[in-house]
């Protein structure tokens, strides 16, 4: 798969680089938190949401709405799974990462979706993005083996857990947690009830 950059023409449909605000305080702080060597998200992180980062964070990039700052930190190479909010996801990189990219609009009728129509795109470290709510993405992936941590911030309940069932044959049956639709492949170790549509193999950043 090829690695491009953020700073590229070709990132322009998947979001934009943020410029504007301090992200100092937050990738030091982002750079504490440990480092598995699977992959862990923290939706909310009451040490990075105290950094000076926090409030233009939530007044500039999201119009005061109320936000939540976690992190996904870990080893990965591997894309099992698509997901999208209706919003869109700040990723703030303290290391290089990688981010494997699509669009919502081309998941299939039947709610399945081609790997082979995402891009990858290198992440630096110290940089963040604004991630469209119309864009499909998972977990980061490491660059040369290395671990990642990378702050994420999105409105604040995003990835709580549901309160009624969702089902059906329409779009509400990817819905797995508040403002989450996933589409995850066959093979991804999804936990049951998650949708298998992701067509293709999954996607490895080392072949």
């Amino acid at each position: 798969m090829k690695l491009l950059s953020v700073n590229s023409p070709a990132f322009a449909p998947y979001g934009k680089v943020l410029t504007g605000i301090d992200l100092a305080p937050l990738v030091e702080a982002l750079s504490q938190t440990p480092i598995p060597e699977g992959v862990d998200y923290i939706a909310s992180v009451p040490e990075l949401e105290a950094t000076a980062s926090m409030a233009p964070i939530q007044s500039v990039a999201y119009g005061e709405l109320p936000v939540q700052i976690g992190y996904c930190n870990g080893h990965n190479h591997l894309l099992n799974a698509v997901e999208y909010h209706r919003c869109p996801e700040l990723n703030i990189a303290a290391t290089d990462a990688i981010l494997i990219l699509g669009r919502q609009q081309d998941i299939a009728p039947d709610f399945s979706y081609e790997t082979a129509k995402m891009e990858a795109f290198l992440v630096p470290a110290g940089t963040g993005v604004e991630i469209y709510g119309t864009t499909l993405h998972y977990a980061p992936c490491g660059v040369d083996g290395k671990g990642f941590q990378v702050a994420i911030v999105l409105p604040r309940g995003t990835n709580g857990p549901l309160t009624v069932s969702h089902g059906g044959d329409g779009e509400d049956k990817l819905l797995a947690a508040n403002n989450k639709w996933l589409i995850g492949h066959a093979q991804g170790g999804l936990p049951e009830g998650s949708f298998s549509g992701l067509g293709g193999e999954n996607l490895d950043t080392e072949k």
